[in-house]
């Protein structure tokens, strides 16, 4: 993978259909009417007019300021002022009037708090688990700066699928991430699995930030060293000027190799496209992981 920066307009494969029809429309007004954030909007996702089209959004709860500042993220970073105890029961009633069959909770990181907010993660999937029994639960969390009663915390409240992403190879992990560390994200997907060993794990990876070939494949590895089953893998996008710059813009055809190692390599399901996200079909990869845990 070349390290060039490239300042080339973004290729063909790259374009993002847009349908703003009725179904974004409401899911739109129902987020701001019950006060609730959506990753989808907050990191600026390219699928956002196709999951919510179908009726797919990816909660995004412990408020919209985040207390780190990854390069690649959109999220806005600052100090946040309250926590909402409320939150996990507008949740619940969002996924109910979505009809929901599976839902994504992910969070922005809260550094400020003792356990990182690990305790409103779990009443929020004991909430939707309650109003909406069928549905089932994934949840992208952060690290938890590696505080393993916090990560036990949400292990116990038993989401359908533990997600935390490595974000890039462990070369370039320092640069593109703050705080996070690509071996404390190992530790907590390997502490997951300890804890609950018959729940999914997941993790994703963006691509064209200046990583080699051979670096992702051994990123591969270790991922499945710590018994992770599910992978996604899409392309880096910068979100504005002052964000990490696109190193090189990876074709299809790559993501589709990449693909084939993965599945070689033993995970149970494997995204990987250009505009592939952490919660991109998620709702696919429940029952497959599920099978080969």
């Amino acid at each position: 993978m070349s390290k060039s920066t490239t300042k080339e307009p973004k290729p063909d494969w790259i374009r993002i259909k847009m349908t703003t029809g009725e179904n974004y429309q409401e899911i739109k007004s129902m987020m701001r009417s019950k006060t609730l954030h959506t990753v989808c909007e907050e990191a600026r996702c390219p699928n956002i007019y196709e999951c919510w089209a179908n009726r797919t959004a990816t909660f995004m709860i412990l408020g919209d300021i985040c207390t780190r500042a990854c390069r690649f993220c959109a999220v806005n970073t600052g100090m946040p002022t309250e926590l909402d105890l409320g939150e996990p029961e507008r949740v619940a009633e969002a996924a109910v009037s979505m009809n929901l069959q599976h839902c994504v909770i992910t969070s922005v990181a809260r550094d400020d708090l003792q356990d990182g907010g690990a305790s409103i993660f779990a009443a929020t999937i004991h909430a939707v688990r309650r109003q909406l029994p069928l549905c089932s639960v994934e949840v992208l969390i952060p690290d938890f700066m590696g505080n393993p009663e916090a990560l036990k915390v949400v292990m116990d409240a038993k989401p359908d699928i533990l997600n935390h992403n490595i974000e890039t190879v462990e070369r370039l992990s320092d640069r593109v991430r703050a705080k996070a560390k690509y071996s404390r994200s190992m530790e907590l997907l390997q502490r997951s699995k300890e804890l609950q060993p018959t729940i999914p794990t997941k993790s994703s990876i963006m691509l064209g930030v200046g990583e080699e070939w051979d670096e992702i494949l051994q990123s591969m590895d270790d991922l499945r060293a710590v018994g992770c089953n599910i992978l996604t893998l899409g392309q880096y996008l910068q979100p504005s000027p002052k964000h990490l710059d696109v190193v090189k813009y990876i074709p299809p055809a790559d993501f589709a190799l990449l693909k084939e190692e993965g599945l070689k390599r033993g995970f149970s399901h494997v995204e990987s496209a250009p505009l592939v996200r952490s919660s991109y079909h998620a709702h696919k990869q429940v029952q497959s992981a599920a099978q080969h845990v």
